[in-house]
């Protein structure tokens, strides 16, 4: 199987899909449980719902489901929130901390071993390359990484999800303006809730590139799955009507971010 797909655009901007992929290995799916089977935590239709919004943007997606080892945390397994819920490298649990995989069947060391060698590796070598290549062109490049994620989940999170759900790592990863463009999102999008650096504060992806010193800029993007999924449970399936209203306000941020990606090129040009 293709661990990743990869589109190469000319834009500063770069989209990351790392959780949308339901691909998983035949001597892998046979040690998860009915409930692991289900596959839920998967980012449901975002590369769908981001298809399209950007001109010329890079895409880099992975294609294999973060049961089989996630994209978006530390390749050394240390916890992006310590202290709070969460589900490590290769996940034992789901987003409600039921188990996924067969008595007796949870993956080892050397599986782990095995995974970052063939998925979550080649994934990030294939980003990192994009990632290069648009700063190449413009001096910059600008990660964008797009998660969704159910609104409601007690083992993660109290409450309900804010819609908008922006990581920075406290403003480290991207230029101060990249971030308003962002959070412009606020007054544009009428009927959404937003918060920025909230209970998701961006993954391993957005803190591990973001470098905005070297002129890598990142930042993360966490929908909650009521703004564009029918409900939020399985088959969760597409609302075309949620998800085009959301478009809107998701291409009106992208075009933002590009557009403050182009002046910071044109300052640091000027400053030449």
């Amino acid at each position: 199987m293709a661990v990743f797909e990869t589109s190469q655009g000319t834009s500063p901007v770069i989209l990351g899909f790392p959780h949308t992929g339901t691909e998983v290995p035949k001597a892998v799916w046979d040690r998860l449980n009915d409930n692991g089977r289900l596959l839920a935590d998967t980012d449901w239709h975002i590369h769908r719902l981001y298809d399209g919004l950007l001109a010329d943007a890079t895409t880099v997606r992975a294609t294999f489901h973060r049961y089989v080892i996630d994209a978006n945390r530390d390749p050394q397994g240390a916890s992006l929130y310590p202290g709070q819920n969460t589900t490590g490298l290769v996940p034992e649990t789901d987003f409600d901390g039921k188990s996924i995989w067969k008595q007796g069947a949870a993956p080892t060391g050397a599986d782990t071993a095995d995974r970052l060698r063939d998925f979550h590796a080649p994934y990030h070598a294939a980003l990192a390359a994009e990632i290069e290549r648009v700063k190449s062109i413009h001096g910059i490049a600008v990660l964008y990484d797009c998660h969704s994620i159910r609104s409601h989940i007690p083992f993660l999170f109290e409450g309900i999800l804010p819609d908008f759900n922006i990581g920075t790592d406290m403003g480290r990863t991207c230029a101060p303006a990249i971030e308003q463009a962002a959070l412009a999102v606020r007054t544009a999008a009428s009927g959404y809730t937003s918060i920025i650096n909230g209970r998701f504060k961006g993954g391993w992806t957005t803190r591990h590139y973001g470098r905005p010193e070297t002129g890598v800029h990142a930042i993360q993007m966490e929908l909650a799955q009521s703004t564009h999924l029918a409900a939020e449970t399985p088959p969760f399936a597409y609302d075309p009507a949620k998800a085009e209203r959301l478009r809107v306000h998701l291409k009106d941020i992208l075009t933002r971010i590009e557009r403050i990606a182009f002046d910071l090129v044109s300052q640091k040009n000027n400053n030449r």
